[in-house]
């Protein structure tokens, strides 16, 4: 099945925009690690200064908080730039698993999905 133009241009904006998103919440809870470019969990700190221990445990408390969060979205951001990068190889909508078209409704709702439903993971 071969995704209509109209379908896989709205599909890309969709894409980028979430891309362009996700890399904004990124940064605002974390920061690129310099050697992997991944990245990782931060919180504000206060360099040079003398902290105050309530403002330490804040900050503790805000990287606990921010440590899983960034994992979480930059799995969706590796879903979503493979996703992109499969647009551009041609490949876009293939299940990784069965090699089968994946559904256009479930590309819809899900524009960055790796699997058909069959193979989705629950």
């Amino acid at each position: 099945m071969k995704i209509p133009q109209e379908d896989l241009e709205e599909l890309r904006g969709q894409l980028e925009a979430e891309r362009d998103s996700l890399e904004e919440e990124l940064a605002s809870h974390g920061r690129v690690q310099g050697e992997t470019g991944e990245w990782e969990g931060a919180s504000v700190g206060f360099e040079g200064e003398e902290s105050d221990p309530s403002d330490v445990a804040d900050q503790i408390e805000e990287l606990a908080t921010n440590v899983p969060l960034v994992k979480e979205l930059e799995v969706r951001h590796t879903d979503v730039a493979d996703a992109i990068e499969k647009m551009d190889e041609g490949v876009y909508g293939i299940c990784e698993e069965c090699d089968e078209p994946i559904d256009l409704d479930r590309l819809k709702a899900n524009p960055a999905a790796r699997t058909c439903l069959r193979h989705a993971e629950v």
